[in-house]
């Protein structure tokens, strides 16, 4: 731990975030740190602290593959959030959002009622689920304060960054990891991903029972990218359970673009039904194959596994339908799983190899699949993809939740900017209403989330080898 004004220290701090990794935006989140802990202060929390980057994500491929048990391609982005907490005693946990007008204040609670459709749902969720799994532990309490240089609701996972940073805050202050009831289950930063993955779909992990989760019927894609990434390097993960395949170096000299599109990609309302949606299609798949004692296989990949005419088991179980789907919509779904998956690998080695024009055409591939089977693009996020392979970008696709949210371009880095410019002028000039709320900026393939001025021996910085 350290003290509060040492955060306030900027050549500390810039100093710190450099050694954990980062290149980018050091200023921006030298200046939330800070913001973070006089606020602390502020608010009569003076003492020693901790403080935590947790970083946002790009999804390279693998859309909607990891709550099937597929695979995909990830890496994360030097913005993210800036989080600073300091221990209580009275066990109450406040939260406080430095660009939001209200703070949460709540006593550790198994049963805590959470409100939905904003961000208290997110580190609400992990507090209850902490209490459920930890109850001798979850004592003292926390004063949390946070801010982020990452767009929120833009697709790089700003729900599952705060997610993992309250645990991140909570889980070191009140000694969670190092519980017999912690090490039975989580041994790895894979296996905790998982265990984060469960705090928002809400499923057990292990001996740790599960809850209501916050809603959505996700994987662990998202809090593995976060917590197992490495600098300059793509991070190939199979999922349920996350395994880890291989590391892919960004070429050098390449950077990621990113085109946040200002259509709102929240995991919330509306956009949360239309997100479960695809979850619950593959759930259907799982279930008609079950219900046709087909097998006991629970994942999607599983079942497309367990021998070689499963496919087509699998569509004569789902001929009627299941689940309220058309037998169409689950057979568009299952094509999507199959293409994505499979293109993976050709992608993947295409880019170890530096042939950047076959690896742009399997995203290619992967784009057209996103819009025609899976259905989760909207007009911005389209035509983002479109214009930034017309302005130079070896690669470019939609990522994340999808129904909004952002594009990742690859384009080298000694012409960003120019192809920044040239690119918001073209999203811009079709999408003019979403000027104001779009973004357009580079990143490295950045670091897993750290803490500033831990120990290398903090158990879920390291990323697998």
């Amino acid at each position: 731990m350290i003290d509060l004004a040492v955060l306030c220290t900027a050549d500390a701090v810039a100093e710190a975030l450099r050694a954990c990794g980062l290149r980018d935006g050091i200023e921006a989140k030298v200046a939330l740190f800070e913001r973070a802990a006089r606020q602390l202060d502020t608010d009569g929390a003076p003492g020693p602290a901790r403080a935590y980057f947790v970083p946002g994500r790009i999804e390279v491929l693998g859309k909607h593959t990891d709550y099937c048990g597929g695979r995909s391609l990830v890496a994360a982005v030097e913005r993210g959030i800036c989080i600073v907490a300091t221990p209580r005693a009275d066990g109450r946990v406040r939260v406080r959002g430095l660009d939001v007008e209200d703070a949460v204040c709540f006593a550790w609670d198994a049963n805590l009622a959470v409100p939905t459709g904003d961000w208290k749902n997110y580190p609400m969720t992990v507090a209850r689920r902490l209490a459920r799994n930890f109850p001798d532990h979850c004592r003292l309490g926390a004063d949390i304060t946070f801010g982020s240089d990452l767009p929120q609701a833009s697709g790089m996972s700003s729900s599952s960054a705060l997610v993992i940073a309250t645990y991140r805050a909570l889980a070191d202050i009140e000694g969670i990891e190092e519980t017999e009831a912690f090490t039975a289950d989580i041994t790895d930063a894979l296996s905790l991903a998982e265990y984060l993955g469960t705090h928002e779909n809400g499923q057990s992990y292990g001996r740790l029972a599960g809850d209501l989760g916050v809603g959505t019927f996700g994987g662990s894609e998202d809090h593995t990218a976060i917590l197992c990434s490495q600098a300059d390097k793509l991070g190939q993960f199979r999922y349920c359970p996350t395994r880890f395949e291989r590391h892919v170096a960004v070429p050098q000299g390449w950077v990621f673009a990113l085109g946040v599109s200002g259509v709102v990609a929240e995991k919330t309302g509306a956009a949360q039904q239309l997100y479960n949606r695809a979850s619950l299609r593959v759930r259907s798949l799982v279930q008609a194959w079950r219900a046709a004692g087909e097998g006991e296989q629970v994942y999607l990949a599983q079942i497309l596994a367990s021998a070689a005419d499963a496919p087509q088991r699998l569509r004569a179980a789902t001929a009627a339908g299941h689940g309220g789907f058309s037998a169409e919509e689950l057979d568009l779904r299952l094509r999507h799983f199959e293409l994505e998956d499979a293109l993976l690998d050709e992608a993947a080695a295409a880019l170890a190899a530096g042939d950047l024009p076959t690896f742009g055409a399997a995203v290619a591939r992967s784009q057209q699949y996103t819009a025609s089977m899976l259905g989760n693009q909207v007009p911005e996020t389209v035509l983002l993809a479109q214009a930034a392979r017309e302005h130079g970008a070896a690669a470019a696709s939609a990522f994340g939740a999808g129904f909004g949210g952002c594009v990742w371009a690859l384009v080298p880095a000694a012409s960003s900017s120019q192809f920044l410019q040239a690119w918001s002028a073209a999203y811009h000039g079709r999408f003019p209403e979403r000027t104001a709320a779009s973004r357009f900026f580079t990143s490295p393939a950045g670091p897993a989330a750290f803490e500033l001025f831990g120990t290398p021996t903090t158990p879920y910085i390291g990323p697998p080898t």
